[in-house]
């Protein structure tokens, strides 16, 4: 039998970015991958329903502009086709979202909230609002207008309006 024999870990200066070596730490991406994790795992552990960050920011972004195709739902979370057709059929096989006919062109559809998905969307964002901003430390005093101000002027983020004109679709199910 082989017998392993372990050397110690040998610890390293950390490495001066003046110098002009990539030192991971100060690296942008890095540090917003790390944001990331820490931002899913507490939203993990507080969200109710089970809810994924994707699945409530469908529901959330339904209860703010009411029905609408599913196509433009996924653009307005930024998501593609594939992903958000994926993430509506989870939520209806949940009850939480209906599709609704179009009542001037019967070929299009909307992706609406039901009863049950607009309580769960008020709970959640209930539970959101408590926890927001425990993990930004410092940054959260800025606000969050400042926030989206400083992620919009890196280029992180687009600003658009969010004003839309009212819905044409009927609030009534497809069967």
């Amino acid at each position: 039998m082989r017998t392993l024999h372990r050397e110690k870990l040998k610890v390293v200066a950390q490495t001066d970015a003046s110098e002009g070596r990539y030192v991971l730490d100060d690296q942008t991406g890095f540090l917003m991958r790390t944001a990331m994790q820490r931002h899913t795992s507490i939203f993990n552990s507080r969200m109710i329903e089970g809810l994924t960050q994707t699945q409530f920011a469908a529901l959330a972004k339904l209860y703010e502009v009411g029905p609408c195709s599913q196509n433009h739902l996924g653009r307005l979370i930024y998501l593609d086709a594939a992903t958000i057709k994926g993430v509506v059929d989870r939520l209806h096989l949940r009850g939480f979202v209906t599709a609704l006919n179009d009542p001037k062109d019967r070929r299009r559809r909307a992706v609406a909230l039901t009863e049950r998905g607009r309580h769960v969307t008020e709970a959640a964002d209930g539970r959101c609002s408590r926890y927001h901003g425990c993990h930004l430390g410092p940054a959260h005093s800025r606000g969050a207008a400042a926030n989206h101000q400083a992620a919009a002027q890196a280029g992180l983020i687009h600003q658009r309006p969010f004003n839309r004109p009212p819905s044409r679709f009927t609030d009534t199910p497809v069967m």
